[in-house]
Parts: C-alpha cells; sequence; structure tokens
C-alpha cells in the first residue's frame, strides 16, 4: 500500500521559513516523479513544485520561483520543500504527490496523494 506522509507544517511569521517533508513507502520511490501541491480554503488545489525522479529537473509556480525548493533524497524516500519569505498568501493544506513525470505547470499521473500539512503564515 503506497503511503505519502507529510510534516513539517505550522504556524510562522511572514518572512519565515519553513521545510515540508514527504516519507514516502509502499512503492519504487526513485523511480517516481514527485510534487507538491496546495489548496486554500475555497480554492481549487494548485501546483506548486516538482521535480524529476532523480532531482535533475525541477519545476516551479511562478508564485513561489525564487523562494521554495524542492529536493529528493532517494535514499530516504523523502522530498521536501524548502519554503523562504513565506507570505500571508502562501498559507494552506499542503500536499505531495506523486506522478510519472513533471510537466510545465504539474505532475503528469499523478498516482498517489498524501493527507497534507497545514502551513498557516500570519502576517
Amino acid at each position: 500500500q503506497v503511503q505519502l506522509v507529510e510534516s513539517g507544517g505550522g504556524l510562522v511569521q511572514a518572512g519565515g521559513s519553513l521545510r515540508l517533508s514527504c516519507a514516502a513507502s509502499g512503492l519504487t520511490f526513485s523511480v517516481y516523479a514527485m510534487g507538491w501541491f496546495r489548496q486554500a480554503p475555497g480554492k481549487e488545489r494548485e501546483f506548486v513544485a516538482g521535480i524529476t525522479w532523480n532531482g535533475g529537473n525541477t519545476a516551479y509556480a511562478d508564485s513561489v520561483k525564487g523562494r521554495f525548493t524542492i529536493s529528493r533524497d532517494n535514499a530516504k524516500n523523502t522530498v521536501y520543500l524548502q519554503m523562504n519569505s513565506l507570505k500571508h498568501d502562501d498559507t494552506s493544506v499542503y500536499y505531495c504527490a506523486a506522478g510519472l513525470g513533471v510537466v510545465p505547470g504539474s505532475l503528469r499521473g499523478i498516482r498517489s496523494w498524501g493527507q497534507g500539512t497545514q502551513v498557516t503564515v500570519s502576517s
């Protein structure tokens, strides 16, 4: 059974930083592209960042470019999202996902989602 478990969310002041982690089990992590999405109340889920199976390519939403960094450690079956210079608008539930590839603005062929972790940025 595939499990993606996010952690690292919390409450932070605007301008602060958080690092999210997503630990994967039940799948061959190293062959999957991984991504982070977020969903704020009343809004649709949106793509935040994606990374290819070997970390060779990454993609970001325009709203987070230069502030967020996605990375992965295939030895630990974990993908990370380093979030710096956080803004109130970054407040959302953040989800990780496993997919077949990274395409502009999304993750292709999503196979599994995590349960999400709340990030709240106070202004």
